[in-house]
């Protein structure tokens, strides 16, 4: 998949002061990424591009993806809002429009609870973004792996209880995804990985 173009046709349809791809790269790249990389990006846009007919505003999710963890930092506690301020800002500058501005802040912002939302958009945006905890088991491995050298900074008598806490959020919750496709496709699976690495921590 060609992220670079298919940012800059997004970008490309704008006449207002114009982001560079190298600030998305630049970000997804970072050497303290594992998980949080431009694969994740990828992915993320797969899954959208098979439920665009589904989406009320698939270029405000397209903003949301490419934006949602530009920061990305595991000493703090605000990522989400800053990333949703470096995007309200870029497409600010961009010349979007403020209702496209501010529903692409509410997506982002909501990526840090994963709560349900009355936006049917913002949901498939959740979900596509713990797609992850539904894959096989090979690979959800792999990305507690990946989770784990983000936070290596960390030793394990810090991350254990902070990852278990997390987990057991998501446990219980009446659904881990919001939205019925995915729903059909991941619940059973994510909770199974989850529950498999629980026993782990």
């Amino acid at each position: 998949m060609d992220l670079q173009r298919r940012f800059e046709q997004l970008v490309g349809t704008y006449s207002g002061k114009k982001p560079g791809w190298a600030d998305i790269e630049r970000a997804y790249s970072g050497k303290g990424r594992h998980y949080h990389t431009l694969e994740h990006l990828e992915t993320m846009f797969r899954w959208a591009d098979q439920i665009t007919d589904q989406l009320d505003d698939r270029e405000v999710i397209d903003w949301a993806i490419f934006y949602h963890d530009i920061v990305y930092n595991v000493f703090r506690k605000d990522n989400e809002e800053q990333s949703a301020a470096f995007a309200k800002k870029v497409l600010a500058d961009l010349g979007v429009v403020p209702d496209r501005v501010e529903r692409c802040v509410r997506h982002i912002q909501a990526t840090q609870q994963h709560q349900w939302s009355d936006d049917h958009d913002c949901n498939y945006l959740l979900d596509m973004d713990l797609g992850i905890l539904g894959s096989e088991r090979e690979r959800y491995e792999l990305y507690t792996q990946q989770i784990r050298k983000e936070y290596r900074i960390f030793p394990d008598l810090l991350y254990k209880p902070g990852r278990k806490k997390v987990i057991d959020h998501l446990l219980g919750l009446d659904s881990i995804y919001k939205t019925e496709y995915f729903r059909a496709l991941f619940e059973g699976q994510a909770r199974n990985n989850l529950k498999w690495e629980l026993s782990f921590l």
